[in-house]
């Protein structure tokens, strides 16, 4: 399958800051990707190199084959982006925002005014398309959005933080929304703060830190690599657990009337505790299976919980705000 994203040895500096630093990735065309990593990780900063709001410092980057730099235009018309910060014209109406950002792709403006229909369609505010930006509320914002990132109807959608700060319902109807989207065939490339929107979401995620690449796999592979926790409520509390002896069973613990057990696969070690319980004269009257989250295994590869944030040092924000502004890196 081909690729939409290619990175070779990409690197990014700030002064002495490293944003990026030496990342190779690939993403597949169709796929959806997820970027996972801690505040400084690099995901902005990777996606500002991909869509030409920074020069890189070394390496190579294309999309769909088209390199960022020799070939801007070509790579950049295949892209659309969301960000995670409001950067919108405030004073006309949302509908004509879209007709003017969909005429920075080449496209006529009947077209262009078709287009911008069909987007708000598509995230639910078209009733909202004579509205000024400023009057819609804040999940209307993030719909608005990813409305303006479809006009040009590209191939490649890159998210940044999609549902930061949104209630639970309008969270879920975006997903919905880009879940779509990609089954049509769009490549996503999505960075996210809330592990549970990759792990549902994402056939791939990167976990990214220090502008590094730490691990490429699905949910489901980076899952398997942390410990179930099988938890054996006994009818009595026992003294002790001896010779408790199953394949891929790594420890096993006394809590009270429970026995605690962790092994790679919970659900496969369970019956062989089970009976090795019951040879030792215990009675099991409830089972319980943890299986290892993804937020656990993106806390023990980074060190870090997650949280807000838009994934860049404060150093490297600035920078970019000054190299966005200077005229050789202007779209």
């Amino acid at each position: 399958m081909s690729l939409a994203i290619s990175t070779t040895d990409l690197a990014k500096n700030y002064g002495d800051v490293r944003a990026l630093d030496g990342l190779s990735l690939d993403v597949e065309q169709g796929e959806f990707f997820g970027l996972l990593g801690p505040n400084g990780a690099g995901k902005t900063t990777f996606i500002n190199v991909l869509v030409g709001l920074v020069g890189n410092s070394g390496g190579e980057a294309s999309v769909f084959g088209h390199d960022v730099d020799d070939e801007y235009r070509r790579a950049r018309s295949r892209i659309g982006l969301a960000p995670q910060e409001f950067n919108v014209d405030r004073f006309f109406p949302i509908h004509e925002v879209l007709v003017h950002q969909a005429g920075y792709h080449g496209i006529p403006k009947a077209e262009a005014a078709e287009r911008a229909d069909d987007a708000l369609r598509t995230v639910g505010i078209y009733e909202k398309r004579d509205s000024r930006f400023d009057w819609l509320s804040g999940g209307m914002k993030r719909r608005f959005m990813l409305a303006r990132a479809l006009v040009s109807d590209p191939d490649l959608l890159i998210l940044d933080e999609p549902t930061a700060g949104v209630d639970v319902e309008l969270r879920h109807d975006l997903w919905d929304i880009i879940t779509d989207l990609n089954d049509d065939g769009t490549t996503i490339l999505l960075t996210t703060h809330y592990i549970e929107e990759a792990e549902r979401l994402c056939d791939e995620v990167a976990i990214m830190d220090d502008g590094r690449k730490v691990t490429v796999a699905s949910p489901d592979e980076l899952m398997a690599r942390g410990n179930d926790t099988v938890r054996l409520r006994l009818r009595e509390p026992p003294a002790t657990v001896s010779d408790i002896d199953v394949e891929r069973v790594e420890s096993v613990e006394i809590d009270g009337d429970t026995v605690v057990a962790t092994a790679p696969t919970g659900g496969e070690v369970a019956p062989a505790l089970i009976r090795q319980l019951d040879r030792q004269g215990y009675t099991v009257t409830d089972i319980d299976i943890a299986r290892t989250s993804l937020e656990e295994v993106f806390i023990a590869l980074t060190g870090d919980s997650g949280g807000g944030g838009d994934g860049d040092s404060e150093d490297s924000r600035d920078a970019e705000q000054r190299e966005r502004t200077s005229p050789e890196v202007s779209p």
